[in-house]
């Protein structure tokens, strides 16, 4: 039970959490005065949800290259629901977590790398760059509005706390490395040319090398994949292709291994609002297993991640 507590702990400070982001405006410290009602959390998932999903997802125990997250849902309202992976593949029922109408778009990450979501950086409209953990939010950095893209492959080059990845509106891809407190190092530049992508995404080991691999989607709809080198002075080797015909979605999100089964998976959105699951393999020859459909509704959605 040791993963249904893990995640029960997690799920609390993210509503717990969300008491506090009620008190907080577009900058961390700001207080509303007249916050709404609709501010406070909606739910929490029952525990025998959680259990399940624990029994369910026993066999294979997250780790930092397959780990297991939640896929969270903001609609265009700002009201933010999460949905707990039921080790199956799919998803239990959702539970709403707060309402933010400044939020630009979240990056959930492990910080402390032990294959559990534990937080979350939100990219704010005005540019602030805030990290809520342990029921906590601060402010990180502002000027985050020049980038069009943020999103966290895991640790890209061995380090005790994750990267995040963000692409300027240039093109230019950066990483930043987290410290134990949710700040950032200084940026360091991955390359140029990455504004030929229309979906960039990643979470955990997809090659079984056990290294972040990262995929990302071009114009003409052709996935790609980027595995992870280690290296830091050049952390992706050249890019695979994995398969065409990836225009028909308009949403990639990875959040790990949705399934248990030790492997990290990707996650699409089409048009319609149905949710697919493309099982991860561990092979960097085929990646990818055909999609199965995991959900319905998620055009709702502004944001999924």
């Amino acid at each position: 039970m040791a993963q249904s507590s893990r995640r029960a702990r997690a799920l609390s400070r993210l509503v717990t959490s969300a008491i506090a982001v009620a008190l907080v405006g577009t900058t961390a410290g700001t207080a509303l005065a007249d916050a709404p009602a609709t501010t406070v959390p909606a739910s929490t998932v029952p525990a025998k949800n959680v259990a399940r999903s624990a029994a369910a997802a026993g066999q294979h125990k997250p780790t930092p290259a397959a780990p297991d997250f939640f896929l969270s849902g903001i609609l265009p309202s700002g009201q933010m629901y999460v949905y707990s992976p039921d080790g199956r593949g799919g998803f239990d029922e959702r539970s709403g977590a707060y309402v933010w109408p400044h939020f630009r778009y979240g990056v959930s990450i492990d910080p402390d790398l032990t294959g559990y979501q534990d937080g979350a950086y939100h990219v704010m409209d005005d540019g602030t760059l805030n990290l809520w953990r342990n029921a906590r939010l601060k402010k990180v950095a502002s000027g985050w509005g020049q980038y069009n893209l943020v999103f966290s492959p895991g640790t890209l080059v061995g380090a005790k706390h994750p990267d995040l990845l963000a692409r300027d509106k240039q093109g230019v891809l950066w990483r930043f490395q987290t410290k134990a407190d949710g700040s950032l190092a200084p940026r360091v530049e991955v390359g140029p040319g990455w504004s030929q992508f229309t979906q960039i995404t990643g979470q955990g080991d997809l090659t079984g090398e056990g290294k972040p691999d990262i995929v990302a989607r071009d114009k003409q709809g052709v996935l790609w994949l980027y595995k992870g080198t280690g290296d830091a002075r050049k952390p992706f080797a050249s890019r695979v292709k994995v398969s065409a015909g990836w225009n028909q979605f308009n949403k990639l999100v990875a959040t790990g291994d949705v399934d248990g089964d030790g492997h990290s998976d990707l996650l699409a959105r089409d048009p319609e609002g149905n949710l697919w699951l493309f099982k991860g393999t561990g092979k960097a020859a085929a990646p990818l297993k055909s999609r199965v459909k995991v959900g319905t509704g998620f055009n709702q959605y502004r944001d999924l991640f």
